[in-house]
């Protein structure tokens, strides 16, 4: 018996199969939209009178694809590139806030860092799923900043321009994680991630 027990120990280790590129892509979206949403509640109890004045429900970014029924790939195309314009604006509002308020400390500052940080994440992992050898995706911000906040300017429009661009993050966090499950499920035939 000991034998035995000996034998198994010097068998050489197996790889122990890890998330696939899809599947680790799925879960880094889900977080993203978690954190997205925890951002915008910590700007609603920041911002307490958003309750009153809540924005039109517009998108700020909005994309068309070029045919009618985009392939699996080509949602990810188009989900890269809306990703990297939620990058911008995001880079924009941290700009804005800072050129109206300061330097932000706080959970709300943090919340708004770690966002970045794995909003840029998924953006690698979009341009690694999304490109072909016809297209090559960047992972810069897409977008300038330089234009009018909300009609009714001065430190209320910025505030209430802010609260829609973590709106539409929340929306493509969200939209980004639905679109990634079905290309995990296309690609790895499972469900589960």
């Amino acid at each position: 018996m000991a034998e035995q027990e000996e034998q198994q120990i010097t068998v050489p280790d197996a790889p122990v199969p890890g998330p696939s590129q899809t599947g680790r892509a799925v879960a880094l979206a889900r977080l993203l939209h978690h954190e997205c949403t925890r951002l915008l509640q910590l700007y609603k109890e920041r911002e307490t009178f958003l309750s009153d004045h809540a924005p039109d429900g517009q998108r700020i970014v909005s994309l068309s694809p070029d045919s009618e029924e985009p392939s699996v790939e080509q949602q990810v195309q188009l989900l890269h590139a809306a990703l990297r314009q939620c990058l911008g604006l995001l880079h924009c509002v941290t700009v804005k806030e800072e050129e109206e308020w300061g330097e932000l400390e706080g959970d709300y500052e943090t919340m708004r860092k770690n966002v970045r940080v794995r909003l840029e994440h998924l953006l690698y992992s979009t341009k690694d799923l999304g490109e072909t050898e016809d297209t090559t995706l960047e992972v810069t911000p897409d977008h300038k900043c330089n234009e009018e906040t909300d009609s009714a300017g001065g430190g209320f429009g910025l505030k209430m321009w802010t609260y829609r661009v973590l709106q539409e993050l929340v929306h493509w966090a969200n939209h980004a994680a639905q679109t990634l499950h079905v290309l995990h499920k296309e690609r790895e035939g499972t469900e589960e991630i």
